[in-house]
């Protein structure tokens, strides 16, 4: 009995760490990321180191995922900053990433 428990324990976090717990706000919907070379004409605003939780005790999230969760927090840090555009100019470590905000014509 106890090791099925603790199977459900475990289903339910590998579930868990394919779901995204980051919400889009208001604005952050018309922000793009983009790469380096598609902003050569546009202002920078500033940046913003983003993270989100990589694992879940113990057990790596989705890769994709957390992408998606930082790129959607750069969004929402650019809506804030009056930026449109966002781009990455770091990797992802442990759930981490630094994004530069852009406003662009």
């Amino acid at each position: 009995m106890k090791i099925s428990k603790l199977v459900l324990i475990l289903f339910s976090f590998l579930i868990a760490s394919g779901c995204s717990w980051v919400k889009e706000k208001p604005g952050a919907e018309k922000v793009r990321v983009a790469s380096a070379e598609q902003v050569l004409n546009c202002k920078k605003m500033g940046s913003s180191t983003v993270s989100v939780k990589s694992e879940v005790a113990t057990i790596a999230r989705d890769a994709k995922t957390v992408q998606q969760e930082l790129a959607t927090l750069a969004r929402n840090s650019a809506a804030d900053l009056g930026g449109n555009v966002v781009v990455p100019v770091s990797k992802i470590d442990k759930g981490k990433q630094i994004f530069v905000i852009y406003h662009c014509p």
